[in-house]
């Protein structure tokens, strides 16, 4: 399985983005898909996850009501729009997808086994 972002770049504070996960190869082991973030010195954190068949959806506190994860099945794409960014969302961004029996959610890196090369978010003042 490969996992690609896109749509990574500089934004304003204040602006939107939209990125976008492409996966190829046998995605159907993947019961949710993940959207995490790390900045330089902190550590990877999920920020928005979504279950392929469901839909159903959970988001970090510091991205509720600003950012949004949605998948189409279809196409194997996930997408994180983002809107409202802060300096605080600067960040390499991941998608990652996590299967069906890799325990307890948590949300945690640990329990997502494929992982995309990131797409740069940068949010100048």
């Amino acid at each position: 399985v490969q996992l690609v972002e896109s749509g990574g770049g500089l934004v304003q504070a204040g602006g939107s983005l939209r990125l976008a996960c492409v996966a190829s190869g046998h995605t159907f082991f993947f019961s949710n898909m993940g959207w995490f973030r790390q900045a330089p010195g902190k550590e990877r954190e999920c920020v928005a996850d979504i279950s392929w068949s469901g839909g159903s959806t959970f988001y970090a506190d510091s991205v509720k009501g600003r950012f949004t994860i949605s998948r189409d099945y279809g196409k194997r794409t996930v997408y994180l729009d983002m809107k409202s960014l802060k300096r605080e969302d600067a960040a390499v961004y991941l998608c990652a997808g996590r299967v069906a029996d890799a325990g307890a959610q948590n949300y945690q890196a640990a329990t997502y086994s494929c992982w995309g090369r990131g797409a740069e978010v940068t949010v100048s003042s």
